[in-house]
């Protein structure tokens, strides 16, 4: 691992080590020369691939032929800011090990370990390259969108950004509540090269998986939203047995009137909108009629998962879910009136019911009265029948 150059009589030593330390002495004729080497190793886990949130621990070891210095050190990262860890030091000086706070997917980068010493006098810099996989998004974002409408949740991760080199996993996860049972929905794995793969899991409701371009984002299309596909989606990575994720929340709104259909003249009807799960405090729904006033308008209360509002008059409502002064998402309800002709279609057959069944009375009526009749006369033949032959008369002709 050591040569020397023949012209300048310099000794390279390759492959450095802690146990290369020491005194090192050159003698050339009556002239002595020593150098001592004091050698610094920097030992980073994983060779600087990190998942998100994950805790960032380094230990810097040290060796030389004259007793240890203490050593201050900074850490400095990838935009030259200092960053302070938790340093532990052992009795003999050897051994510092460092520990950061939860990485960031913007951590990826160069960052440098300063090593200080007044005696003897060191200043040295270890640079070293951090990459932390993650997701270029943020946690927990919040997604509206209405019933039958067309959703793509989207995750964008760093991994071409970052120039990763190793493979890794993933999946798509969805659960309706927190504490309801989780479904796979498919599992995508990225190779060293960075081509990726997805491998369709779970059949429990309609959706697609679209072409992602760039190959770095992870997408998943429900083509018809209905109700119950809110929730919250997670998008999961596993590099080496740790795992990072990134949720995304589906809030789904829908409408509907009860009673439904035409509204007959001076009939009221109460119009519902309803959202999948509760809102953040900076969020509402509100009932507005589409031409009318404020007096018209409804609003939703505090945390409330919908608002109600009676209608006795035709017009357009609309539905709008507000965040922050802002209409995320509207949905509007059409309360049409019943045409006079059904209306007078309803009337008729409501008096010919009545005339139909009245006569279906009376019928029953004349009908009793009728057998009654017919009865009494049969027993009144019966008797006579058995008066006659009794007496055993006879009329003979003169």
């Amino acid at each position: 691992r050591s040569e020397i150059n023949a012209s300048s009589k310099d000794l390279k030593v390759s492959d450095l080590r802690l146990s290369d330390a020491g005194i090192y002495t050159c003698k050339y004729d009556s002239h002595t020369v020593s150098i001592s080497l004091h050698v610094f190793q920097l030992m980073i886990p994983s060779d600087g691939n990190f998942l998100l949130n994950d805790v960032l621990s380094l230990t810097l070891m040290q060796n030389s032929s004259y007793p240890l210095p203490s050593l201050h050190i900074t850490l400095f990262n990838n935009i030259n800011n200092i960053v302070s860890p938790i340093a532990i030091q052992n009795e003999t000086r050897q051994k510092y090990a460092l520990e950061l706070r939860h990485l960031e997917a913007t951590d990826s980068g160069t960052w440098m370990c300063h090593v200080h010493s007044d005696s003897p006098l060191i200043n040295q810099n270890i640079s070293f390259a951090v990459k932390v996989l993650g997701f270029q998004n943020p946690d927990l974002e919040r997604t509206y969108a209405t019933v039958n409408s067309t959703v793509i949740l989207s995750w964008y991760l760093n991994f071409q950004k970052i120039k990763w080199k190793e493979g890794f996993t993933g999946q798509l996860n969805w659960k309706q509540q927190e504490n309801a049972t989780t479904h796979k929905l498919f599992d995508f794995n990225v190779t060293a090269r960075g081509a990726k793969h997805e491998t369709r899991k779970s059949s429990r409701f309609e959706f697609e998986i679209p072409e992602s371009k760039p190959e770095s984002a992870i997408k998943v299309k429900l083509p018809k939203v209905r109700f119950d596909h809110s929730g919250q989606y997670q998008c999961q990575l596993a590099y080496n047995g740790r795992y990072a994720q990134n949720k995304k929340e589906l809030v789904v709104m829908k409408v509907s009137a009860n009673p439904a259909g035409p509204l007959p003249r001076g009939a009221e009807t109460t119009l519902t909108c309803q959202v999948s799960s509760p809102l953040p405090s900076n969020a509402h729904l509100l009932w507005e009629r589409v031409n009318g006033t404020r007096k018209d308008n409804k609003k939703s209360k505090h945390h409330e998962l919908k608002v109600e509002v009676t209608v006795s008059a035709a017009g357009l409502w609309s539905c709008h879910l507000i965040e922050d002064n802002e209409r995320k998402i509207s949905l509007d309800y059409s309360v049409e009136e019943a045409s006079v002709w059904i209306s007078y279609v309803v009337i008729g057959a409501s008096i010919g019911g009545s005339v139909l069944v009245l006569g279906i009375v009376c019928l029953c009526i004349v009908s009793g009265i009728s057998w009654q009749r017919r009865r009494q006369q049969a027993k009144r033949m019966a008797r006579a029948r058995q008066y006659l032959l009794e007496n055993k008369t006879c009329q003979c002709q003169q």
